[in-house]
């Protein structure tokens, strides 16, 4: 019996729409992670990309527990001495809620060149509307 390998040419890719409202972030993180890879599929490879593309809507209503807001805290380097910025998520969701969700999903996807590319595939929007009607998006519920 021979192992399945998807092949660029077999991979069909769906759109999903996924509402971020009253949902916690590392739990629909990790949801949106898997279906990125395509491990939701039963023709998923390891090395391929053979995920779904996904859009998240509504993620400035996105939801964290305990103490998070004030204590989770995001680091940037802008390549000079002493450059180091830090921001907390409170702030990143006042100013940019979009890139709360991106950076969570994108520590749970692989590195490298692999992980960049499925990750190309995720689009974030902070309303409830989003640009992407031309795709016909099927509205994907998020049950854990």
């Amino acid at each position: 019996m021979k192992s399945y390998m998807a092949s660029p040419v077999t991979i069909e890719r769906k759109w999903y729409v996924v509402d971020a409202a009253d949902h916690t972030l590392g739990r629909l993180s990790s949801e949106i992670a898997s279906i990125l890879r395509g491990k939701n599929k039963p023709t998923y490879t390891p090395s391929m990309d053979t995920g779904d593309y996904v859009i998240v809507i509504n993620a400035e209503k996105i939801k964290v527990t305990g103490k998070k807001l004030e204590q989770k805290i995001y680091y940037r380097h802008s390549d000079y001495v002493g450059g180091m910025k830090e921001t907390t998520l409170k702030e990143l969701l006042a100013k940019k809620p979009e890139d709360v969700i991106k950076f969570a999903v994108k520590g749970m996807l692989p590195k490298g060149p692999l992980g960049r590319q499925m990750l190309t595939k995720l689009h974030v929007y902070a309303g409830p509307e989003h640009d992407n009607a031309a795709q016909k998006p099927e509205v994907l519920e998020i049950k854990y």
